[in-house]
This record gives C-alpha cells, structure tokens and sequence, in this order.
C-alpha cells in the first residue's frame, strides 16, 4: 500500500538538484595511466626537481626582504627596495606555475589597484593550485593565514612575505581581531596591498558556489570578484574532501603534457548602502554575480557540512550522510552546528544500516513499536521526498518541523494521564502495556522491555519525571501521542 502524503512538502527545505559540492571522482582512462607511466619516469621528476629550485629561491627573495626589519616597519606595508623585490618574487611565481604543467594561464579582464578594490574575492575555491592568482594581480596580495602557518620552516617565510592578515585559533576574539584588521587595512586608502579571501572557506569540486562567510564583506569596501576555471577533460586539480589527495594530484598534474586554467578579473563590485550594513546580503549579492559569470548554481552548504560529513565517517556512516545543506537548515530551522552534531549521533542510533538512511522497520524498532498506521503516518512526516527511507537531513528536518513542536508539557502530560490510570502519580507496567497495545497494537514483550527503559531507578512504577526525560530524549514519539489524542478527541466529538 502506498503511504499518503500527509503534509505538503515545502520547496524551500527540499534537496538542490546539484551534486555533492565536496566529492572529486578521477576516472582513469587507459591512456591516461599509460601517460602517468611514462611521464613519471621523465618528465614528472625533472618538474619537480625545478619546482624545488624555485621553491628555494622564493624563499631566498623573501628572507632578504624581510631581513632586518624594526618592529615598526613590521607594522606597515613593505616600502622601497623590499617592495621591489616583489616583481622577481612574481617572475619566480610564474615560472613555477609554468613548470606544474600550466604553460598559458588565460587572463580575462583587468585587475585593479588597492585603492579601486582593497579585497579581492576568489571562487570556486577547488585546489592548492588556487594560490597561482597571486601571481597575476595588479600588486603581490596578502591573504589571511592561521598564526601556526606562518611558523612553519620555509613556508613561514613566505606566508609572512605577503603581509598576511595572520588567525590566531587560542584567541577568542580571533574573528573579531582579523575582521577589524581587514577594516583597517581595507579603509587605508590603497596603501596596503590588497588582500586575497576565499570566501567558500574549503574546497569544492566547482559544480556550484557554496556559502560565502561574511568576514571580508563587512568592511563595506569595494571588492573585485575574480573567477577561476580549470577547462580540462582530465581533471588532476580538484582536492575535496572525497577524493585523492594533494601528493596524487600534484604528481598526477606534474604528469600532464599541459594543464588549463583561466582567470577572469570582474568588474570592480561597490556595495550599495544596504549591502554595506549587511554583510550577509553582500556576500550572498557577489556570489550570485560570480554564479552568472561561472554559470553554474549557488547553494547553501558550508564548511559546517563538511563538519558533519567527517562525523559521519567517524559514526561508520557515508559521508554524504552528512551532507545537508547546513546553512538552508540554519537559516530556515534556526539549527546551529552543535544541534544538528548531536542529531547526527541520534540518528547514527536508529540507522544501523550501512548506507546511511533510516528504513521504517528502523524507525519502528527504534520506537519499540509495532508497524500501524499511525507509526506510517509519522514516518511519512519525516520521509520528505516519499523514497520509502529517511536521510539525516530528512531527520532533522522532520524532528524540527514535526516532532520538537509537539512535544510540549501539555502533550506529555497528557499522555502521562492516559497511562496513568485513577491519576495515581505514577505509571504500572499493566497500564503501559494495556494502552500501548490499544492505542499501537504492541505486544507485551515490547512494552515490558520499553517500561524497563523509562523505569530508570527500576522501583517497578513510572513517575511523571521518568516519563518526561524519555520523551525528551525521544521527541519521535510525541507526535504519536498527539496522533492519539487527537483520534480520541475525534472520537469523544462524533459520540455526542
């Protein structure tokens, strides 16, 4: 019997039609491991080698740029001759990129000045191989790096040559620190160089624009959009969190007889005044105009989803399980990341199968319940796109929308009174049994193992507290209560 739709499904929490953002799957052809091969044994370690070699002098060009500076000149933009060296630190740039494979990056548009654009906003945000933009501004950029980055050997040196806007994780009020630091050196007046954001904040595949965080739109400065592609049919670039990792890809890229890319400059966006008080609306305003030039869609996932993906896997569950479109279910829902991580594990609870959805048998079980139509009605509730099972996305949306709301004070009291027959303050394992096999057909088997559960100091009665921190725990039921109450008040109501 097909179940009914009970409730109409609201477009606005439904899955997107584009894929999974954070999944790369590299398919290897014949002549594509033959090409490897051969080039890993030619061609591959004389580019590597190079790359070494320019990797050094970089940091050479940056040690001797940063070389005896004063704690005040630490504070201000690099001046004279330590500026100068930038062109050749850029020369050297490019000539690593030429010898990763990129023989000709395609530029399309004009880059612009500090002062026209303070920040520079770069997506889709795919790959390692995103910094090489750098390489083609108007002026070397800084970028914002985590403190511990910037301590490492040899990469330390360079991160600090670009006069990083620097995240320090034990802060507390890091965000609110880089935020202000941004401000300031955006409102400068093109003094410092302009800063490079990535406002995705990880790594996607490209097939859509994810959420842009808001840190660098709240300045309420102009910023210069730029788009990034990688046209090739054989793509050795995109580092997600499903995929190969970035040793294989960069070896598999320096195997290449040629890599594309192309970087296309937009139009200078100013913020309205609007846009300037709301950063949200900014963001979301030039990622749309990015989304055009890319044509491809927006959606809300985010890092959280990422998050959750690697609980997920954590939980032996399939990491798109999930995969929720966290920012949809926290601007429509009011669900924080917190929340929905300890959905997750309730979920992982119910969901003993190995592809990660909920089957009604589960959910059944989960309930110590027999299947009857009310528990089908409810499942129906949850199951969103009516496929038989239930997603944790169709989870939290199904406890936020249908469970939560109706598991009140007044319906747990009233399905306390319900059990408590003679209104006694307290449940007897007979009264549970007798009205859960009334009210859901359930066997006593089932209701004696339940009561066991509920009877939390096992003094052989369930008080009115017991009752009500396992209805707590397990909202899922409240709707059944409700189901039940009302099937009784529309009963009682046709009787007179």
């Amino acid at each position: 019997m097909k179940r009914p739709v009970v409730v109409p499904r609201q477009e606005s929490l439904m899955y997107p039609i584009v894929k999974n953002p954070f999944v790369h799957n590299l398919q290897f052809t014949t002549l594509d491991i033959v090409r490897i091969v051969i080039m890993s044994v030619t061609i591959a370690p004389v580019r590597l080698v190079s790359l070494a070699l320019l990797f050094g002098l970089a940091w050479l060009l940056a040690k001797i740029s940063l070389a005896c500076r004063t704690p005040e000149e630490k504070q201000k933009p690099l001046e004279g001759w330590r500026k100068f060296l930038m062109r050749p630190m850029i020369m050297v740039g490019r000539a690593g990129i030429f010898c990763s494979s990129f023989h000709n990056v395609k530029i399309k548009g004009q880059p612009s000045t500090a002062k026209e654009a303070p920040l520079l906003i770069v997506a889709p945000h795919s790959s390692f191989f995103d910094s090489l933009v750098l390489f083609y501004c108007s002026e070397f950029p800084s970028v914002v790096s985590k403190k511990e980055i910037s301590s490492l050997f040899l990469v330390g040196t360079l991160i600090e040559y670009t006069q990083p806007v620097l995240v320090k994780r034990e802060d507390p009020n890091s965000r609110t620190n880089t935020i202000k630091e941004i401000h300031r050196r955006a409102h400068s007046g093109g003094k410092w160089p302009q800063i490079i954001i990535f406002p995705e904040g990880t790594c996607t595949n490209r097939s859509c624009l994810i959420n842009f965080k808001s840190g660098a739109f709240y300045p309420g400065s102009p910023v210069q959009p730029i788009c990034i592609r990688y046209p090739n049919q054989f793509d050795t670039v995109t580092w997600t969190w499903e995929g190969p990792g970035a040793f294989a890809l960069l070896w598999y890229t320096l195997c290449q007889f040629h890599t594309k890319c192309e970087i296309e400059f937009l139009p200078v966006y100013t913020p309205s005044e609007e846009e300037k008080k709301d950063a949200a609306l900014f963001a979301a305003n030039v990622r749309a105009t990015m989304a055009e030039a890319l044509a491809i869609p927006v959606t809300d996932h985010s890092y959280d989803d990422c998050r959750l993906m690697q609980k997920a896997a954590k939980l032996k569950l399939p990491k798109a399980a999930g995969l929720v479109e966290f920012m949809k279910l926290n601007k429509k829902l009011g669900l924080n990341f917190d929340a929905a991580s300890e959905l997750l594990d309730r979920f992982y609870a119910i969901a003993k199968n190995s592809d990660g959805k909920i089957t009604y048998e589960e959910f059944a079980n989960y309930l110590r319940l027999p299947k009857s139509d009310a528990l089908e009605e409810v499942f129906s509730l949850y199951d969103r796109d009516g496929s038989g099972t239930i997603d944790f996305r169709e989870y939290a949306i199904g406890l936020s929308l249908v469970s939560s709301p109706e598991n009140t004070e007044e319906t747990i009291q009233f399905a306390f009174q319900l059990f408590d027959e003679g209104n006694k303050g307290y449940i007897t394992k007979p009264e549970l049994g007798q009205i859960l096999h009334n009210a859901f057909n359930m066997d006593g088997l089932d209701s004696d193992a339940l009561f066991d559960e509920v009877d939390v100091n096992q003094d052989g009665k369930i008080c009115f507290d017991e009752f009500s921190q396992h209805a707590m725990k397990k909202p899922e039921y409240a709707k059944l209560f409700k189901t039940y109450q009302d099937a009784k008040t529309n009963g009682h109501q046709k009787q007179e």
